[in-house]
């Protein structure tokens, strides 16, 4: 990752004008440095002449240029400042320095080890990144954790995650698809090296995704001859979690691999409250319970990276994890309907998740000393993904008419996710380039669902072949793109075309099969100016799609207790978005904002939505009614709004990072008669204290305000958090003390209306929990002396 260090530019003298232009380059993995500052110096009295920015490809030039003696001087967070001497004259204006390259800045001095030092949080105009290990607010806790602290990023209880109101969010891991059953509340931090949420990419970036795209980066190798860590972290209530990441340099070969575990239990409450209308009579559902989560996840990640030569290298990486989730639920249910004596039952509900994920890839990436910024990259992946769902509902108490059998719902299912794509970028000079990709994906994925009831207590299931499904999924999306960049100046521009097919066809036995054939084109384009006074402006544009998930159009009822399911939809089609930015971020000296003006406008916009069935309810034969909630597209929407983010040191040891957004949010209304709409918007203060030389504190709160939906409303939901890390034994060892929620105010409230139904439901999870842990860094892996947060960076991008 890089920082910009922010600069005023000096005047140049008026004298006939000359060039001076290069491309940075990683010197131990020739890899362009984006965004690093390059200063130009007077010779002999070295006063500042200008200074310029690298651009993504490493390039840069600084026009304008008196002539006369000059120093050149980079300045890159984690390398080391690099420096070459220029000489312009009449006969020889402009001086071409070709591919420079820059070392990194670990270095080793007998037993001290300089180290540059990553920000917490980066706010750049396209992207926001998190670096998990930074962040002390996520020890012992998981990738939802973090993601929370990201502007107009919101993650509800089941871990499902919205930007900016959309939850057309698409998953990444490492720079390609995740598994579908990833899950970010389930997700170890401590797996984590960075988390990169792209609010609008462009057409090298898979078209999928009308939010935008979140990438998990996980831990990686480092250049060092060998280094490691090893974690252990304790919780409250019954909460552990343990990481080992070890990695190791033999000449040609880096050979690096981790392994994690995490076991725990959560408790709390819920409370649900349904009023509908069955028949001309009105029927009432009441529930009030408690329950508690058993979170066990277990993963292993192994890897191997060879480099023939400065400019080839082979990555190959299996990995393997295994998830255990399991919910009980115990809850009073009282039944009103019309003038009947009211029902009074207990229940109990339990869920069972076992599911695996395996996954294997392998990239290629090759690069041409004598052509800089000219790169190849290969890569295919195969991901295994699979397991079971098992939900039981029981009446353990209630009137003796009432049916007694309990039910069970068994999910087997199987995914298979194979991927291949090949890039290329060719640089036509050191101001343009143009680059083109081809990648396919295909996921097949069979499997029942079977409904079983047990007659009475202790006896065997018996299934029920009305209630049971098999089904067959299998999409296939071949895509190709094409970009081209250019600079012209404190202008850069880059446009982009993307094509996409999607073909799928599903079949459910026996209620049906449904079949797509779908070929759309997604242009991009950015533009940016480079402002005086180290500020930049940016405006972008992508049109983008979000693809309903295979359970969102398989007609597969599934049920969360006897009173509710969710099924798909056969005739749902994507939804279409066209997105559009006006960014703008200044920094001096140690402060940065940025600024961004958003707006998302989308198309047969995907909800869902919540109705009785009145057939199943009708066939229950039972006091109550079923609630059916299931998905389609319904029109028109738009949204807009403003994102802002401010680092701003206070005292030499306390800075502030702040960020919030402001936007309007609108939703098809239920009864298709229009939209409905509020204004709403997040809020993230984070304070780094650094009271100590070994002492760092973060004391951080975030804040996100009421939201519609098509059928109601979300309300609002706020918390304060507080981390504390003590280094130990020289530097050889961290200890790190967390509280989450620290006044135990986070909760979910959602108030929905349908035709003929209202509902309100009421989630407190245990929010409030104590974490203590205990890092041992091994081999050359030390932690930096202070958590600081620099002006401005990148960790590099992901393509296809």
């Amino acid at each position: 990752m890089l920082i910009a260090v922010g600069l005023v530019p000096g005047t140049l003298s008026a004298q006939t004008p000359g060039e001076v232009s290069g491309t940075l380059l990683d010197q131990s993995t020739r890899q362009p440095l984006p965004f690093a500052n390059v200063l130009l110096l007077r010779l002999p009295d070295s006063t500042l002449a200008g200074n310029t920015q690298t651009a993504e490809n490493g390039t840069f030039t600084l026009a304008n240029v008196a002539l006369g003696n000059y120093r050149l001087r980079t300045e890159a967070l984690g390398y080391r400042p690099a420096r070459r001497l220029a000489t312009l004259s009449g006969a020889t204006p402009a001086a071409r320095l070709g591919a420079w390259l820059v070392a990194p800045a670990a270095v080793q001095l007998g037993s001290v080890v300089v180290q540059g030092e990553r920000a917490v949080m980066v706010n750049d105009l396209d992207k926001k990144v998190i670096n998990v290990g930074q962040d002390l607010n996520s020890a012992g806790g998981t990738a939802a954790d973090v993601l929370q602290k990201i502007p107009s990023v919101a993650v509800d209880e089941n871990g499902q995650v919205s930007l900016r109101g959309s939850s057309g969010v698409t998953l990444y891991l490492d720079g390609q698809p995740a598994p579908s059953s990833l899950r970010l509340d389930q997700l170890p931090a401590s797996r984590l090296e960075t988390i990169e949420v792209i609010t609008n990419p462009g057409a090298q970036y898979s078209a999928q995704g009308a939010g935008g795209i979140i990438n998990l980066v996980q831990k990686k190798q480092r250049p060092d001859s060998w280094n490691g860590e090893a974690m252990a972290t304790g919780g409250t209530r019954d909460k552990y979690s343990a990481s080992l990441s070890l990695s190791r340099r033999a000449g040609k070969f880096t050979f690096f691999g981790n392994a994690d575990g995490l076991n725990n239990q959560f408790c709390g409450s819920t409370a649900l409250r349904q009023v509908a209308t069955v028949g001309g009579r009105t029927a009432g559902t009441h529930q009030t319970g408690r329950n508690t989560r058993h979170q066990a996840n277990e993963g292993i990640r192994l890897g191997v990276d060879y480099a023939p030569g400065d400019q080839q290298r082979l990555t190959l990486t299996t990995e393997f994890y295994k998830n255990d989730y399991r919910t009980t639920q115990d809850f009073t249910t009282l039944l009103t309907h019309g003038s009947d004596p009211v029902i009074n039952l207990q229940n109990q509900t339990t869920q069972a998740e076992n599911l695996y994920n395996a996954r294997i890839s392998g990239s290629y990436r090759r690069t041409w000393a004598a052509h800089p910024g000219r790169e190849l990259t290969a890569s295919a992946t195969y991901i295994l993904d699979g397991g079971t769902v098992t939900t039981q509902q029981r009446v353990l108490d209630g009137p003796g008419s009432y049916p007694r059998n309990a039910r069970q719902q068994l999910l087997d299912v199987t995914i298979q996710m194979p991927s291949t794509q090949v890039d290329y970028v060719h640089p036509l000079n050191e101001k343009r380039r143009w680059g083109a990709g081809v990648k396919t994906d295909l996921m097949v994925t069979p499997g029942t669902a079977a409904y079983s009831v047990q007659p009475v207590a202790g006896a065997e299931f018996i299934r029920q072949e009305a209630g049971s499904y098999r089904y067959h999924y299998q999409q296939v999306i071949p895509q190709a793109y094409g970009t081209y960049q250019q600079k012209a100046g404190p202008w850069d521009y880059q446009a982009g075309l993307r094509a996409e097919f999607t073909g799928l066809q599903a079949l459910v036995l026996p209620s049906g099969s449904a079949r797509q054939r779908l070929f759309n084109l997604f242009p991009s384009a950015t533009v940016a100016r480079t402002l005086p006074h180290d500020q930049r402006l940016q405006l972008s544009y992508s049109r983008r799609l979000n693809r309903p998930n295979f359970l969102q159009i398989i007609a597969l009822p599934i049920y969360s207790d006897a009173r509710n399911y969710v099924v798909g939809s056969p005739a749902l089609r994507p939804e279409y978005v066209h997105a559009a930015e006006l960014g703008h971020q200044v920094a001096w000296q140690a402060t940065t904002l940025s600024a961004t003006l958003f707006g998302r406008f989308a198309s047969q916009s995907i909800q869902s939505l919540r109705t009785i069935d009145t057939l199943a309810t009708r066939r229950s034969g039972q006091p109550d009614f079923i609630a059916r909630t299931s998905y389609a597209n319904v029109g028109r929407t738009a949204g807009y709004g403003l994102e802002l983010s401010l680092t701003q040191p206070v005292t030499p040891w306390w800075k502030l990072i702040a960020n919030g957004s402001f936007y309007r949010n609108q939703v098809a209304s239920y009864t298709n008669d229009g939209t409905r709409a509020n204004f709403t918007g997040t809020a993230y203060l984070l304070n780094i204290l650094s009271p100590t030389k070994t002492l760092a504190v973060q004391l951080s709160g975030d804040y996100r305000a009421p939201l519609v939906v098509p059928q109601g409303r979300l309300l609002a939901v706020y918390g304060v958090d507080v981390a504390l890390r003590q280094r130990l034994l020289h530097d050889r060892a961290a200890l790190t003390l967390r509280v989450s929620d620290l006044f135990n105010t986070r909760r979910q409230y959602t108030q929905l209306k349908a035709t003929d139904l209202t509902a309100d439901f009421r989630t407190k999870y245990e929010t409030r929990v104590g974490y203590l842990g205990f890092i041992w860094f091994l081999g050359t892996n030390k932690p930096a002396s202070t958590i600081d947060h620099q002006p401005r960076g990148d960790t590099g991008g992901l393509g296809g």
